[in-house]
């Protein structure tokens, strides 16, 4: 890590948008789709595990997904498919990435 780096790391607001790609609206189905489609090709946005689950998941947020959410997993894949999309667990960081397709 450069002095810069640690810099901006230190001086940065901790809700600070990371540099893997811009935070998604998780207000509702309609706003992430919005979200979405302001992305470039190609480029991927997030949102928490907890939005995810309460949009596309009847399951508690611990079970969102899991084994015995196959409704959950296909209202997700649903909007993938309606949005051009592809989703991305990343359960140690807490989010759900979104990668527009081209």
């Amino acid at each position: 890590m450069g002095v810069g780096d640690f810099l901006r790391k230190m001086f940065s607001p901790p809700n600070a948008v990371p540099p893997d790609g811009p935070r998604l609206s998780g207000a509702s189905e309609s706003a992430l789709g919005s979200s979405l489609q302001g992305l470039p090709a190609g480029e991927r946005g997030w949102i928490t595990l907890a939005e995810a689950a309460r949009l596309f998941s009847s399951e508690r947020s611990d079970y969102a997904f899991g084994e015995m959410d196959d409704a959950g997993k296909l209202r997700l894949a649903h909007f993938s498919t309606q949005n051009r999309c592809s989703p991305q667990f990343m359960p140690t960081e807490g989010r759900v990435y979104f990668t527009r397709n081209t």
